[in-house]
């Protein structure tokens, strides 16, 4: 029971009496009580859930601890198998260098003095042996050349650089001078903008495109080769998927040679992948995977499209300037 009592002055009279006031206050304190024992319960629930969150925290953050060393553990364990391949590919360039093109240059020598000094003893098919025989010198050769060129493209020697194109042609025309002339080609050159390269790389890549469209020109056409440039914003309207916030440098490489089909345009760039056989046109197929090596290498883009005997167009997109 609640007991309350006041104080109360009657108006008329002015008598003082007092108002007490009795209730039962049974179901109210049980109503507390409840509430009570409720907010109770769901503050236990709380705590429980809470402890219950942290240990699941603990043991993920454990866990995700342990992941990470063995990830680390591993990754260490990478590098230095990494940097044990670095040296072994070290100890295969120099091998390449010397010893292994060493014996082929002996093989050419000395198949050029039998042929020289033992022509006569020879007979017809014995001649032909050994000019094959040179022949297969010169593409082993070859094919190691590139296969350094290849191996050389690392993405640490990356010296960027404002440069004239125009120059770097002009030094592969004088290059390919007698090729150029033994095939009457024509090299057309159009408007040229200054692009922001790596350029030993860019040479190499540029006189690989070039040397292409000199070996696979169709034998009964003049080979025209035309390069141009020029400056683009990046579009949704693009051809090709370029990332987005950046200028590029168009550079496009057409000729008239004997082209591909077009479900070659990638495969093209593969490693060891040729489209003709050897005994119609020298080459080792590593020629246009340096080419995408350096495109990759300027953060850029390649693509090709051709048709057999309709010619070849390489484009190749670049940002005018690098970022880190």
């Amino acid at each position: 029971m609640s007991l309350n009592a006041s104080r109360v002055i009657q108006k008329t009279h002015r008598e003082q009496l007092i108002l007490l006031v009795i209730a039962d206050i049974t179901e109210v304190k049980h109503l507390i009580l409840e509430k009570e024992l409720r907010e109770k319960e769901m503050l236990n629930k709380e705590i429980s859930e809470r402890k219950a969150e942290k240990i699941r925290l603990e043991k993920a953050v454990d866990e995700r601890t342990r992941e990470l060393k063995e990830a680390n553990a591993l990754l260490e364990g990478k590098n230095t198998e990494l940097l044990n391949m670095n040296k072994e590919l070290e100890a295969f360039t120099y091998v390449s260098s010397h010893d292994l093109q060493e014996p082929l240059r002996k093989i050419q020598t000395f198949a050029s003095l039998i042929l020289e000094k033992e022509n006569q003893a020879l007979s017809e098919n014995g001649k032909n042996y050994f000019r094959l025989m040179q022949q297969s010198a010169e593409r082993m050769r070859q094919l190691i050349q590139d296969l350094l060129a290849f191996s050389r493209l690392s993405a640490a020697d990356r010296k960027f650089e404002n440069t004239d194109l125009n120059i770097i042609v002009e030094e592969i025309k004088k290059e390919f001078k007698e090729a150029i002339a033994e095939k009457k080609a024509i090299i057309e050159v159009k408007e040229i903008c200054e692009v922001y390269i790596i350029p030993f790389q860019f040479r190499q890549l540029m006189q690989n495109l070039i040397s292409n469209a000199l070996k696979f020109s169709n034998p009964n056409m003049r080979p025209h080769i035309t390069i141009e440039s020029r400056n683009i914003k990046y579009s949704k309207k693009n051809k090709v998927t370029l990332p987005t916030q950046k200028d590029y440098c168009q550079i496009s490489i057409t000729d008239n040679g004997i082209g591909f089909e077009k479900e070659y345009s990638t495969k093209i760039f593969e490693v060891f992948q040729k489209l003709h056989g050897k005994e119609q046109y020298a080459g080792t197929g590593i020629g246009l995977a340096i080419v995408k090596r350096i495109v990759d290498n300027h953060n850029g883009i390649v693509t090709a499209k051709s048709e057999l005997n309709k010619g070849t167009t390489f484009d190749i997109y670049i940002p005018t300037t690098q970022q880190n």
